[in-house]
Formats: structure tokens, sequence, C-alpha cells
């Protein structure tokens, strides 16, 4: 088999054509709001406020969150914690969902809140003025939180009803 053509389109951008071999289709699917070359590196009010070093320290922060989730859990079953105990879960386990939500979405919650953007080099910034753009982004920022949140919530009430 020669390939596959893949029509890739984007709301509001122009559509391009690209021919891909057979396994790299497959794997296609897997990375797709994660591939970012540097032309789609922009700030999008509400959408993209950090580039892919920021992404990076989210997914290290959203795997360090899962592993002490695992962690927690797995300590507090061991020891046979009271129930109360095990609704410590939860703070790991926002802390891994937030991280991933984060790194998945390319939105940094603490940009968004906080009125800035980086796409370049980890610890610099830029602050955004226009009023619209922080509203929208604040908005996105509620929105990641409470899933996150949810995330957590879900997790920790799993572990709680654990025999």
């Amino acid at each position: 088999m020669s390939g596959f053509i893949i029509q890739l389109t984007k709301i509001k951008m122009k559509t391009s054509t690209i021919s891909l071999n057979h396994p790299i289709v497959l794997m296609s699917g897997f990375n797709r709001n994660n591939d970012s070359n540097s032309s789609n590196e922009k700030y999008i009010p509400g959408t993209c406020n950090m580039g892919r070093e920021e992404i990076k320290r989210r997914k290290a922060s959203g795997w360090t969150g899962l592993v002490l989730t695992v962690i927690a859990i797995t300590l507090l079953l061991w020891f046979n914690a009271p129930h109360w105990m095990r609704l410590a879960v939860f703070i790991p386990a926002v802390m891994g969902a937030t991280g991933f939500i984060q790194a998945y979405n390319k939105f940094c919650v603490y940009f968004g809140f906080g009125h800035m953007f980086n796409l370049g080099e980890v610890g610099k910034t830029d602050t955004i003025d226009q009023k619209e753009f922080r509203a929208k982004d604040r908005a996105r920022a509620w929105q990641l939180l409470a899933y996150a949140f949810g995330i957590g919530l879900i997790i920790t009430v799993i572990v709680y009803l654990l025999p």
C-alpha cells in the first residue's frame, strides 16, 4: 500500500492535503492535539496560551499526580486506613488531572487567571492587555479547573467506596 491521503481541516484556516504511510496514520490519532510545529504555536484567547515546553511541564505534573495518587491509594488500602482518610486521595488526583488536562488542551489555568501566555522558553511570559481576551482565558481556566475537580471527585468517591 503506497499510503493514505488525509485531508486536514481546521476551523477558520485553509485546508491542506498530506500523504502519510499506513502506520503513521494509525498513530496520528493519539497525538492529534499535541502535534504542534512552530507555525501552529500562537496565542489564541480561551484556546491556547502555552507552547511545547510548557506542555511538557504540564505532562510531567500530570504524571507526578498520577503516581502520587496510585501510591496514596495503595498505602491507604494496604494499611486498611479508615474511610475518612481516603479523602486525601483528592489532592493528588486533582493535581494529576489538572496537569494532563492542561497539556491536552494547550491551556494553562494559572496563565488564564494571570492574564498571560508563554509560547517560548519556560519562565518567560507575555501579558494580555485586551479585556475580551482576558475574559475568554478566565472562563476557559474555570472550565478546565472544573473538569479536573470533577475527575478528582470521581476518583476520590471510588476509593472511598472501596471495601
